[in-house]
C-alpha cells in the first residue's frame, strides 16, 4: 500500500501538476486549450469552460492537498478567468467556450457546464475563503434551479438566453437525449461541494431530490446499472452500458450521501452503489483494464483514460466500504499498473493519451482539448493520496 500511494503521489507532483502549469497563458489569462497528439499547443484554440473550471478544481484540490503556494496561484489564475471571461454578465451563467483572448466563442448554455463551475468555484472557496467564489457558486445554483429544471429533474442544453436547444453536446450513440444520467451525475457531484463548503439546507434538499431520481428513474433494477440517455420524462432511449460512468457514479454517490449526513439515504443508496461497483468488477474489468462500454451487449473494448482513473477511485471506495473486498484493492492496483504502462504518454512534455485500444496501442487523439483535461486523473492521485495515504 505505501509504495502504490508513494507512486500516486509522485505522478501527481512530478507529472500532472508540471504539465499543467506548463499550459499557463500569462498574456491573455486562463490555460491554453488544445494539444494535439504530436504535442503541438495550439496557443489560439478556444478556451472550453468546462475545462478551465476543472483546471480550477484541480490546483484548489492541490493545494489543499500539498499546501503549495505555487499551486494556490494556480487556482487563483484559473479562477480569475473563469470570472472575467466565462460569465455571462448580460444573461446570466457560464458560456461554454470562449477564444483564446476571451472573447465569446459559443455562447450555449448548458446545465453540465454550470455544474462543473459550482464544483470548481467551491472548492476555490474552501481552499482560499474568497467569499466572492462562493457568492458566484450560488448565483450558478439558483440559475440551474430557476432556468434549468422541470417537475421531474435538470433539463440540460439551451441558447445564451436559455431558450431550450438540442442537446448535441451530452448526446452520443446516435440519440439526442433530453435528460442524461452524465449530467445528472455532475450537477449532483457539484452539489454535494457545495453543500460540504457552506451546508444550506436548500442544497441538501435538491441532493435528496437528486438521489430519488437516481433510485427510481435512472438505475435499472433488472440490469443492474444505470441508464443513460433519456427523453424528457425519464423513459431509457438506447440499450447502453456506460461501464465508465457507472463507477464514477458509484463513488461519488457515496460521498454525496456521506456528506449529506442522512442515514435514510444511506440505506436506500448504498445498496445499488454497492451493485454498480460489484457489476463493473465483474462485466467490465477486463485483462487489466476497465473497457469503455457496451450499446445492445456489445463491449467496446477501448481503454479510455478517463474511465481506468475513475475505475481506480471507484474500487478504493468500494474496497473501503467491506475491507473483505481485498479483491477490488487489488484491482485499483492493477488499473493503475495499466495506466503507468500503456496511457502514460513518457515523451517530455505530455501526460496520458487518450486511450489505447484492445492491443493496447495509444490511439492518436489530442493531448489536451475541452474535455481532455486534469480532472479525472488528478482527481484519482488527490483521491488515492486522501483515503490511504493514512497507512503510509
Amino acid at each position: 500500500m505505501e509504495g502504490f500511494v508513494r507512486e500516486i503521489r509522485h505522478h501527481l507532483e512530478n507529472v500532472l501538476i508540471p504539465f499543467w502549469r506548463g499550459l499557463r497563458d500569462d498574456e491573455h489569462g486562463g490555460y491554453y486549450g488544445y494539444m494535439d497528439y504530436d504535442l503541438r499547443t495550439d496557443k489560439t484554440y478556444e478556451k472550453g469552460c468546462i475545462l478551465n473550471s476543472r483546471i480550477l478544481w484541480f490546483f484548489s484540490n492541490a493545494y489543499m492537498l500539498l499546501g503549495k503556494e505555487s499551486l494556490k496561484e494556480e487556482a487563483m489564475h484559473a479562477y480569475r478567468f473563469l470570472r472575467e471571461y466565462c460569465l455571462d454578465e448580460e444573461y446570466g451563467g457560464v458560456f461554454w467556450s470562449v477564444t483564446c483572448d476571451g472573447q465569446v466563442k459559443d455562447d450555449t448554455k448548458h446545465t453540465y457546464n454550470q455544474a462543473f463551475a459550482i464544483y470548481a468555484l467551491s472548492s476555490y472557496y474552501d481552499a482560499v475563503k474568497d467569499g466572492e467564489a462562493l457568492e458566484l457558486a450560488f448565483k450558478l445554483q439558483c440559475l440551474i434551479e430557476e432556468k434549468c429544471t422541470d417537475s421531474l429533474g435538470y433539463l440540460e442544453a439551451f441558447t445564451r438566453d436559455f431558450k431550450p436547444a438540442d442537446n448535441e453536446k451530452l448526446s452520443e450513440n446516435g440519440v439526442m437525449a433530453e435528460k442524461t444520467m452524465n449530467t445528472l451525475l455532475h450537477v449532483f457531484e457539484a452539489y454535494t461541494e457545495l453543500y460540504r463548503v457552506s451546508g444550506k439546507e436548500e442544497v441538501a434538499d435538491r441532493l435528496r431530490f437528486m438521489l430519488d431520481t437516481v433510485r427510481d428513474k435512472v438505475y435499472n433494477r433488472e440490469l443492474g446499472r444505470q441508464e443513460v440517455f433519456f427523453d424528457s420524462r425519464w423513459n431509457s432511449l438506447i440499450d447502453l452500458y456506460s461501464y465508465g460512468h457507472d463507477i464514477e457514479a458509484a463513488w461519488l454517490i457515496d460521498r454525496g450521501i456521506e456528506v449529506l449526513g442522512d442515514t435514510g439515504y444511506t440505506e436506500k443508496l448504498a445498496p445499488i452503489t454497492e451493485e454498480i461497483t460489484r457489476n463493473i468488477y465483474e462485466r467490465a474489468f477486463y485483462e487489466g483494464a476497465l473497457l469503455n462500454e457496451a450499446e445492445n451487449g456489445v463491449p467496446d473494448t477501448t481503454r479510455v483514460w478517463w474511465v481506468q482513473a475513475e475505475g481506480i477511485v471507484g474500487f478504493i471506495n468500494g474496497y473501503q466500504k467491506n475491507l473483505q473486498n481485498t479483491a477490488y484493492l487489488k484491482a485499483a492496483r492493477t488499473l493503475w499498473e495499466y495506466i503507468m504502462t500503456y496511457l502514460v504518454d513518457r515523451r517530455e512534455g505530455s501526460e496520458w493519451f487518450w486511450a489505447a485500444d484492445k492491443n493496447n496501442a495509444p490511439l492518436e487523439k489530442p493531448i489536451v482539448e475541452p474535455w481532455k483535461c486534469p480532472y479525472h486523473n488528478g482527481r484519482m492521485c488527490i483521491e488515492v493520496i486522501r483515503r490511504l495515504g493514512h497507512d503510509t
